[in-house]
């Protein structure tokens, strides 16, 4: 697959109709929108289509209504928070429709400068079914297609994978671009030496994240849950700590891996360790192994600070996933001090997932990392290496 697609700056967007899929999936309830991040994520996308002469049909699936009408997933409160945020200069409309004719008499109407956002397009079952006939009306209302949500572009659903196939040109907005340069700024030709932090809960959810990785980067290291299968798979005791079994031979064959590519894996040295998966239980730290009916929770002060060390000496470094419990204050301090450290250094920082970026939003150092990802799904599955529907759909540059 090819990430380099055709931007906004090759298209006359005069006088057109663009259909942008936008992702407005924002946190909603009674009404009140909890975070507008994303709302905001896509405004830059949205005036550089008005700014150029063209009217905009913003469309977005909200929450998972399965195929139906759900009254609370509606997309009224989100076109007024775009109102509200783009200006009142700006003609932002509504319509109670996903593809009917009420959306396509208002997506009809639309003069230049004008924003219409349709209906939560997963009210229809066809979105998530990859519906030709629902990509085919989506592309009757628009003369170009925009894709600026990067956290679907791993589904390959109508407004997605269907549409971009028909409704051409095809192209990337502001952040999609921004999401693609930063793979390439990472993978493509990176300044080396380039690290890869992976924490989580389980090597079997980043076992391919990390098979792709040991061909790209020069050094891993691994905190969370899943380091602790790695380290019962070479012989070190782990306590009661969170531990599959089953995929021994998956840890052991990745860490044959990266020995032959010459890649340095490091694995915790010590460990916040608790007697109970709470935060308010009985903890202490230790070196080596864990001892028994105690789990380990997150990295110690040694693996700290030796992982911060090497984040320092990096020219990019890449982040997905916690290194402990996140949730609970006790076991938050690892996590919290890779934050710090990113934020600190000058490298390329890349992080995506949400514990991740969450702590660097608790950090408050947002300002500091070079890239947050805005997809948690899609961001995961592009550290793996596969090929994303949204972004195949679009046009080579």
């Amino acid at each position: 697959m090819s990430l380099a697609k055709r931007t906004l700056d090759s298209v006359d967007f005069a006088d057109k109709r663009v259909f942008i899929r936008v992702d407005f999936n924002v946190p909603i309830k009674d009404g009140v929108i909890g975070d507008d991040t994303r709302i905001r994520a896509a405004v830059p996308t949205i005036l550089a289509v008005l700014g150029a002469g063209g009217s905009v049909i913003a469309a977005s699936h909200l929450g998972r209504p399965n195929g139906k009408v759900v009254e609370e997933l509606r997309m009224g409160p989100i076109a007024q928070r775009l109102q509200l945020l783009l200006g009142s200069s700006i003609d932002v409309k509504w319509v109670h429709d996903v593809r009917g004719d009420l959306a396509k008499a208002a997506a009809a109407d639309l003069e230049p400068g004008q924003v219409l956002v349709l209906e939560n397009l997963r009210f229809e079952a066809g979105e998530t079914a990859n519906d030709p006939a629902m990509a085919a009306d989506l592309a009757a209302m628009a003369d170009v297609f925009v894709q600026d949500a990067f956290g679907t572009c791993h589904r390959a659903h109508a407004s997605t994978a269907g549409l971009p196939g028909l409704l051409k040109p095809a192209i990337a907005g502001k952040l999609l671009q921004n999401e693609i340069d930063a793979f390439d700024m990472a993978f493509g030709k990176p300044k080396r030496p380039v690290i890869a932090v992976i924490g989580g809960a389980k090597v079997s959810d980043k076992i391919m994240v990390l098979e792709n990785l040991l061909d790209k980067v020069d050094t891993v290291l691994i905190g969370g849950g899943m380091a602790y299968t790695f380290l019962a798979a070479t012989g070190i005791g782990v306590g009661a700590s969170l531990c599959e079994v089953e995929k021994f031979e998956v840890a052991r064959a990745v860490l044959a891996k990266a020995a032959a590519k010459g890649v340095k894996l490091l694995l915790p040295m010590d460990h916040v360790i608790a007697d109970r998966f709470a935060a308010n239980a009985n903890t202490q730290r230790v070196a080596g192994a864990i001892p028994a009916g105690w789990m380990g929770l997150d990295i110690g002060q040694k693996t700290t600070e030796l992982y911060s060390a090497e984040i320092s000496a990096a020219a990019t470094v890449v982040w997905n996933g916690p290194m402990g419990v996140f949730e609970l204050e006790p076991f938050s301090h690892g996590t919290s001090a890779i934050a710090k450290v990113l934020a600190a250094t000058d490298n390329l920082s890349i992080v995506g997932g949400g514990d991740s970026v969450a702590a660097i939003k608790k950090n408050q150092v947002e300002s500091r990392i070079s890239h947050i990802s805005t997809g948690g799904g899609a961001f995961l599955e592009m550290l793996e290496g596969k090929v994303l529907p949204g972004i195949a759909a679009l046009d080579n540059k």
